[in-house]
């Protein structure tokens, strides 16, 4: 069942796959049917649900607008909360809030509050984090060289 987004309910096990995923569970359920013997009790191993569970939520995190704005912003340096507002710009204070504790919460991000009057908090990647810069900026040559491309066949689909 396709619930849009790229995810789909598995039709086995009632799970939230991603299309990797399912094409992995298909396959492993194709290679269950030969065998005549385990055919009822087919299922994908835990360790393959678990990897895709754990991707799609990695992939939400980065995947997000904000996430890859604060770590583009942090990757020059530790900043403040203000000054991650101007530099990201369009952003509420709300939103960066979120942003912010979710990428600490998954250790992307690390607080440090000074103890000064008042108190200085700054924002910067951690070693995970600063491991996230090399594959985004990857993906961004990647839009930016694929750009004129992706327009062109959202014309041409669009003109249909």
């Amino acid at each position: 069942m396709n619930l849009g987004n790229g995810m789909r309910k598995s039709e086995h096990t009632g799970a939230l796959r991603t299309p990797m995923c399912l094409y992995s569970e298909q396959i492993f359920m194709a290679k269950q049917a030969t065998s005549t013997r385990k055919a009822k009790q087919a299922s994908p191993p835990v360790d393959e649900h678990q990897n895709c569970r754990a991707l799609g939520q990695v992939l939400d995190r980065i995947g997000d607008k904000w996430t890859v704005m604060v770590v583009g912003a942090l990757s020059k340096g530790p900043l403040r909360f203000n000054a991650l507002l101007r530099v990201i710009g369009g952003v509420s204070h709300r939103m960066l809030t979120l942003t912010l504790r979710a990428l600490e919460r998954d250790g992307l991000v690390k607080r440090t509050v000074h103890p000064t009057v008042p108190p200085r908090v700054e924002y910067e990647l951690t070693k995970v984090g600063k491991s996230l810069i090399e594959p985004l900026s990857s993906l961004s040559a990647w839009v930016q060289k694929n750009q004129a491309a992706i327009e062109a066949a959202r014309l041409a689909s669009d003109a249909k």
